[in-house]
């Protein structure tokens, strides 16, 4: 799943010998099995104009969205021990999640994504997109 690109040296002369690479990458962190959604949070990221492509790639590449640190630190360690993973993605501006209290964030527009864990087989089965009231 790992997608990398190298760029080649620049041709200007170098003292050294060794060439200067730069590394590109896009990997994700994990694999997010099957992907669904539930029809409510479907709805909302259609009502406001939220693109879920984009909440999965945060999501793949370890931006947990507005978790709590407890809830961060447990999907950093899950990313090791295989055991299931959270995001808490707030459907408004920058500008509205930083003005708005942390006890009134939950009255926002929400979704979370839910991979589990990983299986007998090693994989996970799954990602879910759902509304925290879809829980």
């Amino acid at each position: 799943m790992s997608n990398t690109n190298a760029v080649a040296p620049d041709d200007t002369p170098q003292e050294s010998q060794t060439p200067k690479y730069t590394l590109i990458t896009n990997a994700a962190k994990f694999s997010p099995g099957q992907i669904v959604a539930t029809p409510g949070a479907l709805a909302l990221m259609q009502r406001t104009n939220t693109n879920p492509a984009i909440l999965l790639n945060r999501h793949l590449h370890g931006d947990w969205g507005d978790t709590c640190a407890e809830d961060s630190s447990l999907n950093e360690q899950a990313l090791d021990d295989g055991s299931r993973l959270m995001s808490v993605y707030r459907l408004v501006s920058l500008q509205t999640l930083t003005t708005t209290p942390l006890k009134k964030r939950t009255e926002l527009p929400t979704v979370w994504i839910i991979t589990e864990a990983v299986g007998e087989g090693g994989k996970r089965a799954s990602s879910c997109i759902l509304l925290p009231e879809d829980y």
